[in-house]
């Protein structure tokens, strides 16, 4: 899989620039699969990586995931678009790379590439780079030169914290800091629900926060997410609801948990770039749709501008637009095709 971002990190591996560390892996923080780790030694690497269909891409083929915090002489970095987190990611990087270490990091041109490089060098105090494939991929050595006071303050620019609506939430996830409003207008379309019911792409859990109180004789309901730090978030969100929420950290196109009654989703529509995409949202559907009971529904909420129309016709046998406005449109799918009772 073509991957310039990931090509251009390892051009200074390869171009002889940079040494592999002599003792211990190098760390690979927010790693991905792709065609530039194809030759690299799975010994080499330990990977680090919170987003669930990324994370399995990398155990099937054959790499080995982070379980604690020791320190590596060499950190490669894919920092995140969000500037907060991202911040927050590189301050990580150097602390927790050994004094005299490296840490490297490439970001796309169209993403902020030079930014993200000051960004580095200011923490670090030097820098070095290379340009390729529309992309930069640099690099600092971890030294006295290191600003401490600006490391102290990134290293806590990801914390959880409290936003206006009264949830707890982090920088990075979607719609981080406020109610999605697609969000709200499925909310305020849900009608009574029981049984068991999942939240597909469930965030920090407004969602499934709604359901559940305005739902009080509901006794199961799965968050089903796939970034990891949005499943914490959701958990800690969920948490007064006791056990009757379980916040699962799985990727909602695959095989879910169990069969449910109802099934309520705001899939997400861009994964590691700005561009749309709709296998995702059609994915959520399908997915659902082998997992609802034969008389089970779907509520489902997109913007206006995605077709999912023909997907959800596929897969139900009744599909109603229920609510839409000049931004959005809200779904409800009964009755998955292919099952009977």
């Amino acid at each position: 899989m073509t991957d310039p971002v990931l090509d251009t990190l390892f051009l200074p591996l390869e171009d002889g620039l940079i040494d592999w560390p002599a003792t211990g892996p190098a760390l690979f923080l927010r790693a991905r699969t792709g065609d530039a780790l194809d030759e690299v030694s799975r010994d080499k690497l330990l990977c680090e990586q919170s987003f669930k269909p990324a994370y399995d891409a990398l155990i099937r083929a054959g790499f080995r995931m982070r379980e604690d915090a020791a320190p590596a002489g060499l950190t490669l970095v894919l920092p995140p678009r969000q500037r907060e987190e991202y911040r927050a990611l590189l301050a990580r990087a150097v602390s927790e790379t050994t004094p005299g270490g490296i840490v490297m990091a490439a970001v796309s041109n169209n993403e902020g590439a030079k930014t993200v490089e000051n960004d580095l060098k200011a923490l670090t105090g030097n820098i070095s780079s290379q340009s390729k494939n529309k992309c930069r991929v640099f690099w600092a050595t971890v030294d006295g030169r290191i600003d401490q006071a600006l490391l102290a303050e990134w290293t806590q620019l990801d914390a959880p914290r409290e936003i206006d609506s009264g949830f707890t939430s982090r920088p990075g996830l979607f719609a981080w800091d406020h109610i999605d409003a697609g969000s709200k207008l499925l909310a305020d379309h849900l009608p009574a629900l029981k049984g068991k019911v999942a939240d597909l792409g469930a965030g920090f859990g407004y969602l499934s926060d709604a359901v559940l109180t305005k739902n009080p004789g509901l006794t199961r309901l799965d968050a089903i997410e796939a970034e990891g730090r949005a499943v914490e978030m959701a958990r800690l969100n969920l948490a007064k609801h006791g056990d009757r929420a379980t916040v699962h950290w799985l990727d909602a196109t695959k095989a879910l948990p169990d069969t449910y009654d109802a099934i309520i989703s705001n899939p997400p529509f861009h994964v590691t770039d700005r561009a749309d995409r709709h296998d995702v949202g059609k994915a959520f559907i399908t997915s659902a749709a082998r997992s609802l009971t034969s008389g089970g529904q779907l509520w489902i909420v997109a913007n206006r501008h995605l077709p999912y129309e023909e997907t959800l016709e596929a897969s139900f046998k009744h599909v109603n637009l229920v609510a839409q406005n000049n931004f959005y449109k809200v779904f409800k799918a009964v009755g998955p095709k292919g099952k009977t009772k």
